[in-house]
């Protein structure tokens, strides 16, 4: 027997409409399905529930055991549903605005030891074009922590070696200075002088450039740092370009940096999120204490004595 077809609700669908004009189908098509279970849930249209019901919907998910992020994004859903009608004077309220969701755990984010940035660099060593312009970029993305899309949108006039600088433009176009070692230094005098001029066939601003002479994307640097991770004995699916942005944090961290500091070379509008950091650094240092301190190492027993 199959499923009966839900009727057509206008409110549902003229929200939709909407918000396919704005987001990608991919997200469209969640919203339709949260909507759609939102629906299921009342046995009528989303747009006459009460608050009572939105919470009743939400705690039915929780006890069905879903993900605290999966309720949070179907409540989301809701919430923008209603906010969509209050606009339209269908409904004078949102009852989704202050239902209480579940905490979401804040993943600390993975980063690589000191040594195993050293062999991802160290695999991209040679003397080839593609392999000097592997190398900058390692170093750039861990030498100053840029996001992915700062490293393959960044122009080359935006790289001053002279001045060991780098002015990345981040979210919101907005521009910051970062400073550069100098290995990365080195290793992008390298790329701009041996390098670049052999790929640079079309005259492209950009700093990073493939092998046909267009302007490196983000999913080429995934490629170039997957390659260098089998290369380095490294997990290539755990390796990729944020991954040396966490590291970059983290080590300055360790290294005894101040948080502001960080935040900003980050390019971080908010500092909480840079505190994320000081969370992997201090996890690392019990680490680094209960395997070696003498009488921190857990399950040894007490040496006897008189």
């Amino acid at each position: 027997m199959t499923a009966p077809i839900p009727a057509p609700d206008p409110h549902v669908d003229g929200f939709l409409a909407l918000l396919g004009a704005r987001r990608s189908p991919r997200t469209l098509d969640a919203y339709r399905r949260d909507l759609a279970d939102l629906a299921a849930f009342l046995g009528r249209s989303p747009a006459g529930a009460t608050a009572d019901e939105i919470e009743a919907w939400l705690a039915t998910m929780r006890g069905r055991g879903l993900a605290a992020s999966s309720i949070a994004r179907r409540a989301a859903a809701a919430r923008s549903l209603y906010r969509h009608l209050v606009l339209l004077g269908v409904r004078p309220d949102n009852p989704a605005a202050e239902v209480e969701l579940p905490r979401r755990r804040r993943r600390l984010p993975r980063t690589l030891s000191p040594a195993e940035v050293e062999r991802l660099i160290q695999a991209a060593n040679g003397f080839a074009p593609r392999q000097l312009r592997d190398r900058a970029l390692v170093e750039l993305l861990y030498g100053a922590g840029l996001r992915v899309s700062e490293a393959v949108g960044l122009d080359r006039a935006r790289v001053d070696l002279a001045e060991r600088l780098v002015r990345p433009l981040g979210k919101g176009d907005k521009e910051r200075l970062v400073p550069l070692g100098r290995e990365a230094t080195e290793a992008l005098r390298r790329y701009l002088s041996r390098g670049r001029p052999y790929l640079d066939r079309r005259h492209r601003p950009e700093l990073f450039l493939n092998a046909q002479g267009g302007a490196l994307t983000r999913a080429g640097a995934f490629l170039v740092l997957r390659r260098l991770a089998e290369r380095a004995g490294l997990e290539p699916e755990r390796v990729h370009p944020h991954l040396l942005r966490h590291s970059f944090a983290t080590h300055l961290l360790e290294g005894g940096a101040d948080l502001r500091s960080v935040q900003e070379m980050l390019g971080h509008a908010d500092l909480a999120t840079t505190e994320l950091y000081t969370h992997v650094s201090d996890r690392r240092r019990r680490e680094t204490y209960f395997s070696a301190h003498p009488h921190a190492v857990r399950g040894r027993g007490h040496p006897s004595g008189g």
